[in-house]
């Protein structure tokens, strides 16, 4: 009985969702393939040109977009720092700093950045993987300009093998380390 009364409120239930989703009020209209163009170039614009011109939104400046680490040991210290300042009026919020690849780990600041204040984003590069580096960090943040682009670059070199002390014998003793 349980189930009869189950199978049945499942079939309410069921139709019910299915005759929610046609909507009988207006007919269908269909997109030209030239309407579907101007829509995405519209789309594309609005994108591209963000929020509307706020005379007051902070504006970041960095004091250099790329980090170059040259030649680095392998299991060397990959750490930096990207220096910024707010430059607008209003208080500046990172919203989210992503890297490019899981080997490269951003650290920034959670609070807002007040009016005419710095702060720095730390990076952490994992210098485990030897060969070239070339990795970017987007900046996302309520500026003007968002997202910007940080990068690192360099070499990871391998490790050079450590050489073992000589020992020197005499012929009369023990071996000494000199």
């Amino acid at each position: 009985m349980k189930r009869t009364i189950l199978s049945i409120a499942f079939l309410i239930f069921a139709a019910m969702a299915v005759n929610a989703q046609v909507s009988t009020d207006q007919p269908s209209k269909q997109i030209t393939p030239e309407q579907k163009r101007q829509l995405d170039e519209q789309n594309k614009r609005t994108m591209e040109q963000g929020q509307p011109d706020n005379p007051n939104a902070p504006v970041i400046t960095f004091d250099k977009l790329t980090h170059d680490y040259g030649d680095i040991e392998q299991h060397g210290d990959g750490k930096c720092e990207f220096k910024f300042i707010n430059e607008g009026k209003e208080p500046l919020i990172l919203s989210n700093v992503r890297s490019s690849c899981g080997c490269t780990i951003p650290e920034w600041p959670r609070q807002p950045i007040l009016p005419g204040k710095s702060e720095v984003i730390k990076v952490k590069y994992d210098t485990k993987r030897v060969g070239m580096i070339n990795k970017t960090i987007s900046v996302y943040s309520n500026a003007k300009a968002s997202p910007i682009t940080l990068r690192i670059k360099g070499k990871v070199l391998a490790k050079s093998a450590t050489a073992m002390p000589e020992k020197n014998t005499d012929e009369d003793s023990s071996p000494v380390n000199k």
